[in-house]
């Protein structure tokens, strides 16, 4: 699920219905693909906004989750 994620943000031109296909193997059902799609969608369009806008992140949030930190 994490690499269909990935590809979706990194390379979305680059998906195909085998991408899906591997999901359903997993036993994902249409539900969960789309929802997977939703989720990935919304914070890609979020963080454009955020991008869009300028918005910095508060010092709290800046080195959280950052490696080696």
């Amino acid at each position: 699920m994490l690499d269909y994620a990935v590809k979706l943000t990194r390379t979305p031109s680059e998906m195909t219905a085998e991408d899906a296909g591997v999901l359903r193997r997993a036993w994902f059902d249409d539900r969960a693909i789309h929802d997977i799609c939703a989720i990935t969608a919304y914070y890609a369009f979020v963080n454009r906004i955020a991008d869009g806008l300028g918005v910095e992140l508060e010092a709290r949030w800046s080195t959280a989750g950052a490696p080696g930190r």
